[in-house]
């Protein structure tokens, strides 16, 4: 109770008004009777003062009435509410070193792997604001922006590596400066750097020094790996040697990070068996909790008023005045004095990618629930009713319940009913309305209209960094969907021309036995010595008979061999579809149980075959390989190349 005051106090003022309310009406009730008239002085006297008496104690009932009605209007209360909607807005950025000397192995497995593990803690202890995710090698790439959705961050960690990136190298300052981007295009001019890395080279001390110094960001560094440091041991088993055969051995420098660090008003921790680094890293100074305790309490308390309670009370005291038929002669003066509860908006983001849950089926209306419903209407708005079910993800009882098409659309979102929520979420014209409706759409597999409803969003609200995920995100995947289909047309055509080409070679070989088959059909042609009238003609004549009968005779034995074989042939034929009729007489039918097993292992089959098209669409190393190497092209006709002697590992 060391709490209680009142929310309204000056109502307290109107007690002295309540007391001389009924002294008037105590002076207007002895002046107003007629019994002093009628009655003798000394039994008046005696009368009247019985009656004043009378009066004293019927003023003690509405005395007490008017007291607790008034303290229920000043508003006592000693609980204060919890408030989830006002947050402190507080900017991150987890900035991952993906060098190759990551893959270095003097901490077990290697410093890649515990580079991940620690970031999973770290995003963990980090359960306030919005936290954004960069990687870097040689050039910085921004894997996910700033969200507040840690799981999705979680989900693409496993897929960072050293050869996901375009460019080998080190090179902290792009990855820097890509952070500072980031938190002051969210609106952050103080946000808090997480930076993990095995180490940095000398003439990137003076690049972080001049970036610490312009502007106000807090930088903290968690360093992977020992001093003695451990060969660098690649995905095939090979040591990673320099340009003059020697083994390279990356070691942990402690100062220099130490000392980036504390330039950059943050701390610097080495990796550690337990969560002592990641709780050194998260450490608040005293001067950014102050700040936070200021910005909560500019947002105001709100605190749970007891005064409702008191009416209870009156209520009992309030059933004589019903027989004597006087309180609805004040009823509503009280009505008109009584303040009306205050209504606060909750800015709620609507979900983005949410999987659908299972859809519940109705249940039959009783009497019970319609009860239910009539007292809820009494006491609470439609949207409230909506807020409670959404709360007990009773989503589409919620759906129904809400005249708010924002929230009426997000609870159709998450009972998976896509189609409904799209016609909710297009009944408004705002950012994130149409936000809303491309998640929807990209639900509903209707991609360009998607990417259309992303876009309207990001004129609406350029600095809208999850419509402009979403967006790259489904251009990418429409881009793999319209190659794939390319390829396909492209094997297509290929077998076309293949069995084109068959066909034809089988069209020249039939041509060139029909033509054989001609030949041997035909007769032979007399020689041209015969058309001749030389005087050789006589002396040739009888060698030439010889000759044409000697042709006559190979023709009809050629003949007689093509004949042969072509009855060779239709036996053999004839003697394989006999064979065949009798194998499909011998063949039993196929059992009904047989038939089902054929189907469930085509079924089986086609899921197969969908689950690794899945696989290929939605495969997070290939996304983000694909993703980085095109902006990375974009920026090398842009930017100057890398200074030479700089470590490309």
């Amino acid at each position: 109770m060391a709490d209680f005051h009142f929310i309204r106090p000056w109502w307290l003022l109107t007690i002295i008004a309540l007391v001389f309310a009924l002294k008037l009406l105590k002076k207007y009730r002895l002046s107003q009777s007629g019994w002093q008239q009628l009655l003798p002085q000394h039994l008046a006297s005696v009368l009247v003062d019985k009656q004043d008496s009378q009066q004293k104690l019927s003023l003690t009932l509405p005395f007490i009435i008017g007291l607790l009605v008034i303290v229920a209007l000043a508003g006592p209360t000693w609980k204060k509410l919890p408030q989830p909607v006002y947050q402190l807005a507080r900017g991150s950025v987890l900035i991952m070193d993906m060098s190759y000397s990551m893959y270095a192995t003097d901490i077990a497995p290697n410093r890649l792997t515990r580079s991940r593990y620690k970031a999973i803690d770290l995003l963990e202890q980090l359960n306030e604001g919005e936290i954004g995710l960069i990687a870097y090698a040689g050039d910085a790439f921004t894997i996910s922006p700033l969200t507040d959705d840690i799981n999705n961050i979680k989900l693409l960690l496993p897929s960072l590596s050293p050869e996901l990136m375009p460019e080998l190298g080190s090179n902290p300052l792009a990855a820097l400066t890509l952070a500072h981007d980031m938190l002051v295009n969210a609106g952050h001019s103080k946000g808090d750097i997480y930076w993990f890395t095995d180490g940095i080279d000398n003439y990137d001390i003076q690049d972080i020094t001049d970036w610490s110094r312009s502007n106000n960001h807090r930088l903290n560094i968690l360093g992977i790996g020992t001093t003695a440091g451990a060969p660098i041991k690649l995905n095939n088993g090979e040591l990673m040697k320099d340009a003059s055969g020697s083994i390279i051995v990356p070691k942990l420098s402690i100062s220099a990070l130490k000392g980036a660090a504390k330039r950059g008003r943050g701390y610097y921790a080495t990796l550690a068996n337990n969560n002592s680094d990641i709780q050194q890293l998260v450490h608040q100074p005293n001067d950014i909790e102050e700040q936070q305790q200021k910005e909560s309490s500019n947002t105001g308390d709100q605190w749970q008023e007891a005064g409702p309670y008191l009416l209870l009370l009156v209520l009992p005291l309030l059933l004589p005045y019903f027989r004597r038929g006087r309180l609805l002669a004040i009823l509503p003066i009280i009505l008109l004095i009584t303040p009306a509860d205050k209504s606060y908006a909750q800015s709620t983001i609507l979900p983005s990618a949410i999987k659908p849950k299972t859809v519940v089926t109705k249940e039959p209306l009783t009497t019970e629930k319609v009860t239910d419903g009539f007292w809820n209407n009494l006491w609470q708005t439609k949207d409230q009713q909506g807020q409670k079910q959404f709360n007990s993800e009773d989503f589409q009882q919620a759906a129904t319940s809400f005249d708010d098409s924002s929230w009426q659309g997000s609870s159709y979102y998450r009972s998976g009913n896509y189609e409904q929520a799209l016609k909710a979420f297009q009944q408004q014209d705002t950012a994130e309305a149409l936000y809303n409706k491309g998640n929807a759409l990209a639900q509903l597999k209707r991609v360009d209209e998607a990417i259309e409803a992303f876009e309207q969003a990001l004129q609406k609200d350029p600095q809208h960094q999850d419509a402009k995920a979403n967006k790259a995100y489904l251009e990418e995947l429409k881009k793999q969907q319209e190659q794939q289909q390319k390829d396909q047309e492209q094997n297509k055509e290929e077998n076309n021309d293949k069995n084109q080409e068959q066909q034809e070679q089988k069209d020249q070989e039939n041509q060139g036995k029909d033509q054989e088959q001609q030949n041997s059909d035909d007769p032979a042609q007399p020689s041209e010595s015969e058309q001749q009238g030389d005087e050789k003609e006589a002396d040739n004549e009888d060698q030439s008979k010889q000759e044409k009968s000697q042709q006559e005779k190979e023709q009809e034995q050629e003949k007689e061999q093509e004949q042969e074989k072509e009855q060779e042939q239709e036996q053999e034929k004839q003697a394989k579809e006999n064979e065949g009729k009798k194998d499909e007489k011998n063949q039993p039918e196929q059992t009904p149980a047989q038939l089902r097993a054929a189907e469930q292992l085509a079924e089986e089959t086609e899921q197969k075959h969908q689950q690794l098209l899945n696989k290929v669409t939605d495969d997070p190393y290939m996304l983000l390989r694909n993703k980085m190497q095109l902006e990375y092209q974009k920026r090398r006709n842009t930017r100057s190349s890398r200074a030479k002697g700089k470590k490309q590992w």
